[in-house]
């Protein structure tokens, strides 16, 4: 018995709508043969080169995160440190090249999800300045501090706090999402996968 087609925009592996549910039927060839191949590129490079942007300085000192990944809980740090960080920079450009593309945007979605979950639970707290901060600030601010500097002091720092938070969070979830959709769906076109392997990972 021969299989049942898909139905029309389940095909996983073809993720184009369909040409009889466009409201400008005409334009299937321009998003099937130049926007959508554009997009996937355009974001994998995005995804990667930010990977290699904040890869760059702890490649730069591979074993400046001992530490803070043992903090963690990844032990032996001198081992994990420089690996992470081969990972997130080497890992980066051949996300950006669609080269080995699932297994390293996978291994990266790992630990960008580790990274939300470290922001979420370690907050940076609702002030900057002790009470002594706040007095100095009151008596000799403006002798130390530029006027923009001042207004996000007003507070103790709070605000400003609060703000470093979300962005911490929210870029941290955005970058888990892009290297979790590149490990789902892969390199897509124009990638080295497709172009140097008869099959992908």
């Amino acid at each position: 018995m021969p299989a049942t087609p898909p139905l029309p925009g389940t095909d996983t592996m073809n993720l184009s709508t369909p040409r009889e549910r466009l409201l400008l039927p005409f334009l299937a060839p321009f998003y099937e043969a130049f926007a959508q191949p554009l997009a996937w590129v355009g974001f994998r490079v995005l995804v990667g080169g930010l990977l290699v942007y904040e890869g760059f300085p702890k490649i730069m000192a591979p074993f400046a995160q001992v530490g803070f990944v043992e903090m963690l809980g990844f032990y032996p740090g001198w081992l994990w440190s420089p690996l992470l960080a081969a990972m997130q920079f080497f890992g980066g450009i051949m996300l950006a090249l669609g080269l080995v593309t699932r297994p390293v945007a996978f291994a990266n979605a790992v630990m960008l999800a580790v990274t939300f979950w470290f922001h979420y639970s370690r907050p940076y707290g609702d002030a900057f300045l002790t009470e002594a901060g706040l007095e100095l600030l009151r008596s000799r601010g403006a002798e130390i501090f530029t006027p923009a500097a001042l207004r996000r002091l007003a507070d103790g720092g709070g605000a400003f706090l609060h703000q470093v938070q979300g962005k911490a969070e929210l870029l941290s979830i955005v970058w888990t999402g892009g290297a979790a959709f590149f490990a789902a769906f892969g390199g897509g076109p124009l990638s080295l996968d497709r172009a140097l392997m008869r099959k992908e990972i």
